[in-house]
């Protein structure tokens, strides 16, 4: 048993087990000495012998956000995005908590105030940071946790499923928006966009290499899900590539030269000059892998144009028009 007594104005807490080094430390109240004899001697049941702990001390949450953002996040594809958010996760107050004092009331207290200023669901990709950050710490760096607290916290739910379809003539009138702007490709993204359901990085990061012409088929040698697919074009979908590749300078080894901060502003603009409201650029991959399922494609046939490896996934894509489906009924 753990012996507590107050010494000089505060509580110390003395662990003495067979085998191991006498272990003490001095707390502000006697709850918290009481804590961390019950947690020591814990570790030690459970893997006999107390670790040092001392180094959890010093070591700060933003310490270690900072050894993986150099070391961890830059063998990730999705490594850029990554490295904003821990700079974000930095400047937070929760970063300068020494992981001694690091608790789930910590991390509770965060995603509630996160939940404040943005969504749930970047919310939820900070806390997985946190977590597998912490996780790593534990697993490969030696750090002596006992738990990882992120895991300890339940995390938002996320309700961001979407059913926006194109309606009416927003089909058209997004092409004719597109023939008035300054960008001679963007109506060959919408067009594509719709026609095949690939997302806005797979078709930004198409090359003409990546075109088979005889087969009219696209090849994705990597994709969001991290492995590659065919896609096979719709004549509408070929054509419109062929029309731009004859247009396109010669020299341009890339389909479109866009960076994803540049389409996200044409398309604000976009919208504008069609007047049309609640619409996203990913509401054109929803559209696309509807018709999909309109044209008659199981779902299988479906996942292996779209990409989907879960099923559950791409059911949320599929809002199939009701007057289509009672046509088909017969």
């Amino acid at each position: 048993m753990a012996t507590i007594r107050k010494l000089r104005g505060r509580w110390q807490a003395q662990v003495r087990r067979r085998g191991m080094k006498p272990r003490c430390k001095s707390f502000d109240s006697k709850v918290e000495a009481e804590k961390w004899a019950r947690e020591l001697e814990a570790q030690v049941d459970r893997f006999g012998a107390a670790p040092d702990t001392r180094i959890l001390e010093s070591t700060t949450l933003a310490e270690l956000l900072e050894r993986y953002k150099l070391e961890v996040s830059p063998t990730k594809r999705g490594s850029v995005q990554e490295i904003q958010r821990i700079d974000v996760l930095k400047r937070h107050g929760i970063a300068y908590r020494t992981m001694v004092g690091l608790s789930p009331q910590d991390i509770s207290a965060f995603r509630d105030e996160r939940l404040k200023c943005v969504a749930p669901s970047t919310t939820v990709r900070e806390l997985a940071i946190l977590s597998h950050v912490i996780e790593v710490a534990i697993r490969d760096w030696g750090l002596p946790l006992s738990r990882n607290v992120v895991k300890l916290v339940r995390r938002p739910v996320i309700r961001n499923e979407r059913s926006r379809r194109l309606t009416g003539d927003e089909e058209q009138r997004l092409l004719d928006g597109c023939d008035a702007g300054q960008i001679p490709f963007l109506k060959t993204i919408v067009i594509l966009a719709i026609e095949t359901g690939m997302r806005r990085g797979e078709i930004l990061g198409l090359r003409w290499s990546d075109i088979s012409h005889n087969r009219r088929v696209i090849t994705l040698a990597l994709t969001k899900n991290g492995s590659g697919r065919e896609v096979p074009l719709s004549q509408r979908a070929f054509d419109a590539l062929m029309d731009w590749r004859d247009r396109a300078p010669v020299d341009q080894s890339m389909v479109f030269p866009m960076t994803p901060g540049a389409l996200e502003q044409a398309w604000r603009r976009l919208l504008i000059r069609a007047g049309i409201t609640s619409l996203r650029f990913h509401d054109l991959r929803h559209e696309g892998v509807s018709r999909l399922f309109e044209r008659g494609l199981n779902v299988i046939e479906v996942s292996t144009i779209s990409g989907h490896k879960e099923l559950r996934m791409l059911r949320r894509y599929s809002h199939l028009s009701a007057d289509d489906l009672v046509a088909r009924l017969g």
